[in-house]
């Protein structure tokens, strides 16, 4: 092998939560590897997980109605609402020890106590909020959530939607009060900085193609965007973050594990509040229910923002569409993604989500009168020059391979080949809020042997309800949640009160 060559033990491709979230515990767990970063833009968080191209929701289910769909019968389905805020607790617990331990500052930098509200009007909306409410209080990881609907109570929570609504319409919410919005660009860049002072990060690098060894190591091949020079690493790991950008990646590397993935772009844009006044009357994260047809990510919320400890709201998404699979890549990403082994797969899908197509060519077609008519089911009164609009991050929905056929799928996949020398995360919502039980997944399928004995100590420290199901035991998650509250300093007054 060529001199020029450097070596490392692990490669991180993009400096996103993902990447930034598994170098960090893999610093905790091994800190004696190398660990080599690279980046293509100049900055760290500066694609999916910029404040302003993520929901920052802190995804726990409690708000999000596309996690509880209405079954057939006319039940409500609460088991995808449990395993998602199950996972969310696993993040919080990693970020109360990092915090805890020197490894992140001062939490409020990151998350801040905002109440997450569901809401749905007309006889059809209260019926199912209540539903709802009946099954999710019960369980563990809901236990104190409200439902009402009484229009006193409604004027008072949620002033702003108050003003001028009609309530001959019967409204509904479902509200936590112990919700929390994540400024995940913010964690990303302590996650990064607490990484670099064990590791070599490189801005401005593109990782260009992935060659694996006949040892099972991998040659990353880098070319410098601001210079031109063009480098290799020789790695023995290699995990592909680079959101949008880790299919062309999983695809270059020759892993019989990613043929058949393909992806589907969706763009998104938000009403931004200009009006300090209006961002002062309103303090809670609410959502809505969906479009017929709109994909999941699309579920309309009125959401307040806390970044750099200042209040902000926004409203959305609006989707959009491009080729692009980032924010900043190229108009070519979707065509050069189409390959033998997907290509049925994606031209399997139009027919199967028309639904999906008309929304977006409705979406598309849609004027800036016609969003703000839309803002206005959760804020009757609002007029146009107090918003302003805003594009958000690009996503990239996954589309599974299943022989001849394929599936849309709305979530997040862990993509790992057998070996274990290689993997990447493909997908969006919940993304950046699961990234720690994501990135335990990524390590237990590429590094088994390890995780289940030598590492489970440490992640036991790490994670108090590593290997358990806080659902299932109401003493442990009591015990964690005190602890994290406190760590992550959830007891305050809210930053935007």
């Amino acid at each position: 092998m060529s001199a020029s060559v450097v070596k490392t033990d692990v490669v991180l491709v993009g400096a996103g939560i993902m990447s930034a979230t598994l170098g960090a515990l893999l610093r905790q767990l091994e800190p004696t590897w190398s660990i080599t970063l690279f980046e293509a833009l100049d900055a760290a968080a500066a694609e999916s997980s910029d404040p302003w191209n993520n929901a920052g929701t802190g995804h726990s289910a409690l708000c999000e109605l596309n996690y509880t769909p209405r079954t057939a019968d006319g039940d409500v389905n609460i088991e995808k609402a449990i395993s998602i805020n199950e996972q969310f607790q696993v993040s919080r617990q990693f970020w109360a020890y990092a915090v805890d331990n020197g490894v992140l500052r001062d939490p409020s930098e990151f998350i801040n106590p905002i109440p997450h509200v569901s809401f749905t009007h007309g006889d059809a909306g209260v019926d199912y909020l209540r539903t709802r409410y009946d099954l999710l209080s019960r369980e563990t990881l809901f236990e104190g959530m409200e439902f009402i609907t009484d229009p006193g109570e409604f004027s008072e929570r949620l002033p702003l939607m108050a003003a001028g609504r009609d309530f001959s319409d019967p409204v509904a919410l479902n509200w936590f009060e112990h919700g929390t919005d994540v400024d995940f660009g913010a964690l990303t860049q302590q996650l990064v900085n607490f990484v670099g002072e064990g590791a070599d990060i490189f801005f401005g690098h593109e990782v260009t193609n992935l060659s694996k060894q006949r040892d099972g190591s991998w040659i990353v091949k880098v070319h410098n965007k601001r210079t031109g020079e063009k480098r290799k690493v020789h790695a023995q790991f290699v995990f592909v973050g680079a959101g949008g950008g880790a299919l062309h990646l999983l695809q270059r590397s020759g892993i019989k594990e990613a043929k058949g993935f393909g992806g589907f772009p969706v763009s998104g844009e938000f009403l931004r509040c200009t009006n300090p006044e209006l961002i002062d009357e309103h303090r809670a994260k609410v959502y809505g229910q969906a479009a017929v047809g709109a994909p999941p990510m699309s579920v309309p919320h009125l959401d307040t923002r806390v970044i750099n400890h200042e209040p902000g709201l926004l409203f959305g998404p609006y989707a959009g569409w491009s080729p692009k699979f980032l924010k900043n890549g190229r108009i070519t990403d979707l065509p050069f993604s189409v390959r033998p082994g997907n290509l049925l797969p994606m031209m399997s899908i139009a027919p199967k989500e028309f639904g999906l197509l008309k929304y977006l060519i409705s979406e598309l077609a849609a004027s800036p009168a016609d969003r703000i008519n839309t803002l206005r089911d959760f804020v009757p009164e609002a007029l146009g020059p107090d918003w302003e609009t805003i594009t958000a991050g690009q996503r990239v929905q996954v589309i599974r391979g299943k022989g001849i056929s394929g599936a849309l799928e709305f979530g997040t996949a862990v993509v790992a080949a057998g070996d274990g020398t290689i993997a990447g995360l493909l997908g969006a919502s919940p993304g950046a809020s699961t990234a720690v039980p994501a990135m335990l997944d990524v390590l237990s399928k590429c590094f088994g042997d390890r995780y289940d004995t030598t590492w489970a100590p440490k992640l036991g420290e790490m994670i108090p309800s590593f290997g358990k199901s806080l659902s299932d035991n109401p003493a442990l998650f009591q015990q964690v949640w005190d602890w994290t509250s406190k760590s992550l300093e959830l007891t305050r007054t809210p930053a935007s009160a």
